[in-house]
């Protein structure tokens, strides 16, 4: 899915301007990641949450090279399926 599917469906349902369906996008968009970094969860009822984790850093390894690298601890986003989602597909 990309933002220009999602104002596309905007659009049609809304029957709206494809300028005011791509706002319409990137405003949920923005919103799904202002809550993310504010409380590190963001669940859509019947479809699944985003959650917010932290990786520990580690050693990795430089697949061109075969050189042993450290990799930094980070934040990553997961997504987890809600059942009725997993029912559906």
């Amino acid at each position: 899915m990309s933002k220009a599917f999602l104002a596309q469906v905007i659009q049609d349902s809304a029957e709206t301007t494809g300028v005011a369906a791509n706002r319409a996008a990137t405003d949920v968009m923005d919103a799904i990641v202002r809550e993310l970094k504010k409380s590190g969860r963001f669940t859509l009822p019947s479809f699944g949450t985003f959650i917010v984790r932290k990786t520990k850093a580690r050693k990795g390894l430089n697949p061109r090279t075969g050189e042993s690298i450290k990799v930094k601890a980070g934040k990553t986003v997961r997504f987890k399926a809600s059942p009725s989602l997993k029912k559906v597909v």
